[in-house]
């Protein structure tokens, strides 16, 4: 019969193991949905240190844009075994576009021009806050890539994406960073408005708490909608490429905190629902 104090101490140890965030899976396979390849005027890191880093990491996909579309072309021109490569067209040829590009029709020429070379999967990441979405060439953007089966990435405030889904219901919308830090509530009635708006979390806050644990509100989301939500690393500058191992591990850790069939959804299973076929067809709204 367990002596009193083994069973004491074995209580105490389960109590301390279930206060604990379960440990990320170093070997889950994640799909990064926000990766910015850049050369202006050369990238931070070579084709070959790119492509190690990944394997490093075991991402297996990435959505590749670059600032110009130099970088998403050379990244398919690797063909890299091991990597699936979904190539957006960025509309940007220099910094300076991302505060003026929904006003430029020159931009709207950049990406007809683009899409041209065959492979592209969407537009974007691109930058929009509020009324600025309402303009003819936001429209004009939009259209396009529902007319071309072209998912956007949007950069956006929630004003902006429902300007966005207000020209054309058809659109499909990766919202990169979901929002920043809009409340979940608010987050939680845009997805069930809008059955093609898909949450990607690089720098999304209020995930985890100080000591790493998911909050019950974003616990509560990914139950909800665990079709919706997709992976950053958004390496928009040198300092993410050098942190990007533990960015990745960042993922890990809490998605080792969800079911095991939620968090392989989130890591990479919606991304290969979603670019793994020409088309998707979206749920009815309010369903999952």
């Amino acid at each position: 019969m367990m002596s009193l104090r083994r069973l004491v101490f074995t209580v105490a140890a389960l109590a301390v193991a279930l206060a604990v965030p379960a440990r990320g899976d170093d070997r889950i396979e994640i799909f990064d949905a926000h990766l910015h390849y850049n050369w202006e005027p050369t990238p931070f890191y070579s084709l070959d240190k790119v492509l190690a880093l990944f394997r490093e990491h075991r991402v297996t996909g990435i959505l590749a844009t670059s600032r110009p579309n130099d970088g998403t072309r050379a990244l398919m021109a690797a063909k890299p075994e091991g990597l699936w490569v979904v190539p957006f067209i960025r509309p940007y040829r220099v910094r300076a576009d991302i505060g003026s590009w929904f006003g430029d029709p020159a931009i709207f020429d950049l990406v007809q021009e683009e899409f041209k070379r065959g492979y592209y999967r969407g537009i974007g990441e691109f930058h929009i806050s509020g009324r600025a979405a309402a303009s003819e060439w936001v429209k004009k953007t939009v259209d396009f890539a529902v007319a071309n089966d072209l998912f956007l990435h949007a950069h956006a405030d929630a004003e902006a994406v429902e300007i966005l889904m207000g020209h054309n219901p058809k659109a499909r919308i990766v919202w990169a960073h979901t929002g920043f830090g809009l409340e979940a509530e608010r987050v939680s009635a845009i997805l069930t408005k809008h059955p093609t708006v898909w949450g990607e979390l690089s720098y999304r806050s209020g995930i985890v708490d100080g000591g790493g644990k998911l909050t019950a509100e974003w616990r509560a989301l990914f139950t909800k909608f665990p079709d919706r939500f997709l992976l950053g690393s958004d390496t928009w500058i040198n300092e993410r490429w050098a942190t990007y191992g533990d960015i990745m591990a960042g993922y890990r850790a809490w998605l080792a905190q969800l079911p095991r069939d939620a968090a392989a959804k989130i890591a990479n299973g919606n991304a290969k629902r979603l670019f793994g076929s020409a088309a998707v067809v979206p749920a009815k709204a309010g369903t999952q």
